[in-house]
């Protein structure tokens, strides 16, 4: 997720900001930005004519900023371009839903009591009569934590209610209560992802994730908008190993009904599965039913791959990263806009790797190769880079470092810069110290309850063992502090995270993210003409992985 950024009209002014570095122009950035995000790319979501459009620009781009094509070998020659086989999920006419509380039944919207993604199980419908439903808690199984919310009850067949996030996120870590789950900090256990494949290994015939927007970290429209939406996913023997029959999520107000139709409290209930004596409970007298179609196919995305050669280890390889797509068209907004343009998230990420790469290609030979790793379907579960660093196009044990970029702020300069999440590795040490040379202190992902270090593209590459970081705008902002910074962030997450208002504004001051540009391309400057292999650190669960390749790196 993005976990920054950004603005009402109202406050989208320009800052006064310090002269800039001569490498990165906010006016090339700004150039990129209008044209992806404009409606004629349709929002860029895979498969669609808008990827055309897209892959092709950045293609052009990459050219014209001097890049050589670093993607798929064919016929002995490098592509531009990575094939990216996903599959593709669509739901096909209207979705019904239903419950039944003691022998009356109440009809559900989708997309305003619920959001139900399109199955992917690749199953061409998804039929559920009166299944019976059980509220679990948070979900978790941690053996390393002596935590089980399931204690041994039988889903199959059944519809399980979820809390979003941790057992810990408003109690605060209690190893003797509570246990340990880094409090605000969210672990992998409190993503809704993790949730759903939960659902998967226990054979339920579904989970519903009770939303909130504080644990979830965004409102009910980034929901609606991101789950009933097209959905993708890598291609998958067997895919209902991965994937349960339902998935999807329900307001809380709903939530709250339905157990007090069922005689339970939903804040009672909730307190109790913040602690490790928490039993399952099923609710007496309550079925869900529903029934739609969904449209299967598979399809071939594309990620768009540039490269600048080293010139003394070539075959050692430092990987910029941004998604290009967004979400497309989708349910109309409240003045009826369809098209999600994706300006911030993520067209001014992809726009600040272009004009990183034109530095690389136009300045001194780097010692290592630099890759420059547009990826798909990041919207999608983070699928482009899934594949690539599944189906590396130069190998990760010799991979020296990701430095991912995704929804830079076009609020102004700042004093300051984060990253998403914690990365325990010694690249987030050099990016702290790099920011010093740029005037510039680090401030700690401001929401880690949000648990960022799992929703960007830097992810794939870190549970491979590869030192990766997800940059973002800083929120200290030179004109304004950081008052103005969080304004910026509280105003775009309500009102254009993953909604068709994020749109290109030609009166924001592009300065500061050309600063952010800067301070990554001086960090990728540093890693390319060295020696140095970043490591992750004791304790970091990606350290095993990345030392067991230790051996291929001297």
């Amino acid at each position: 997720m993005k976990q920054f950024l950004l603005a009402s009209a109202a406050i989208w002014a320009v800052f006064a900001a310090p002269a800039l570095a001569a490498d990165i122009a906010p006016a090339k950035i700004a150039e990129h930005v209008k044209v992806l995000s404009s409606d004629a790319y349709e929002g860029r979501a895979p498969a669609t004519e808008g990827e055309k459009k897209t892959v092709a620009y950045i293609i052009e781009q990459y050219k014209a900023a001097g890049l050589q094509p670093g993607g798929d070998l064919k016929d002995g020659q490098r592509a531009w371009t990575q094939d990216v086989p996903l599959a593709r999920f669509e739901n096909e006419g209207p979705v019904t839903v239903s419950v039944n509380l003691g022998g009356k039944t109440q009809t559900w919207t989708q997309g305003e009591e619920v959001a139900l993604r399109a199955a992917q199980t690749g199953a061409d419908r998804v039929s559920i009569k009166d299944a019976p439903i059980v509220f679990v808690g948070y979900g978790v199984t941690a053996p390393e934590r002596n935590w089980d919310d399931f204690k041994g009850q039988d889903l199959k067949g059944k519809i399980a209610l979820v809390l979003v996030n941790d057992p810990d996120f408003e109690t605060g870590p209690d190893v003797k209560n509570g246990g340990d789950f880094g409090g605000k900090a969210m672990t992998y256990y409190g993503r809704w992802t993790y949730k759903f494949e939960e659902a998967a290994r226990r054979g339920a015939a579904g989970f519903l994730v009770v939303h909130e927007t504080a644990p979830a970290s965004y409102g009910w429209a980034t929901v609606k908008n991101s789950n009933t939406n097209t959905v993708f996913d890598i291609i998958r023997d067997k895919p209902s190993d991965a994937h349960a029959p339902l998935e999807g999520w329900i307001q809380r107000d709903k939530a709250v009904e339905l157990l007090k139709a069922s005689g339970l409290d939903f804040e009672t209930l909730k307190k109790q599965a913040q602690t490790r004596d928490f039993k399952p409970v099923e609710l007496k007298g309550a079925t869900f039913s529903t029934d739609y179609a969904v449209d299967v196919q598979k399809i071939v995305s594309k990620n768009v791959v540039g490269l600048v050669p080293g010139a003394k280890r070539p075959d050692e390889v430092v990987i910029y990263s941004s998604h290009w797509d967004h979400l497309g068209v989708g349910l109309p907004d409240a003045k009826g806009d369809t098209i999600y343009n994706g300006a911030v998230d993520n067209a001014d990420g992809i726009a600040t790797m272009i004009e990183i790469g034109r530095a690389f290609a136009n300045g001194p030979k780097p010692d290592r190769s630099v890759l420059f790793l547009a990826v798909t379907a990041e919207e999608k579960g983070l699928l482009g880079s899934e594949y690539y660093s599944a189906s590396p196009l130069y190998p990760l044990a010799k991979t020296v470092a990701n430095i991912n970029m995704d929804a830079l702020s076009p609020s102004g300069p700042a004093k300051d810069f984060t990253s998403s999440g914690n990365a325990a590795s010694t690249l987030q040490d050099d990016l702290i110290a790099v920011g010093k040379t740029h005037g510039r202190y680090y401030s700690p992902d401001p929401r880690p309850e949000a648990g960022s270090f799992f929703r960007s593209d830097h992810f794939p590459f870190a549970k491979r063992g590869v030192p990766a970081i997800s940059f973002g705008s800083g929120r200290d902002l030179v004109n304004g502090g950081t008052a103005a910074g969080d304004a910026f962030s509280k105003v775009y997450t309500a009102d254009r995270y993953h909604q068709p208002a994020d749109e290109y504004d030609p009166s924001w001051n592009l300065e500061g993210m050309a600063q952010d540009g800067q301070l990554m391309l001086d960090l990728g400057r540093k890693l390319a003409n060295s020696t140095e292999w970043p490591e992750w650190k004791a304790g970091s669960e990606f350290k095993l992985t990345r030392d067991a390749t230790a051996s291929q790196r001297k």
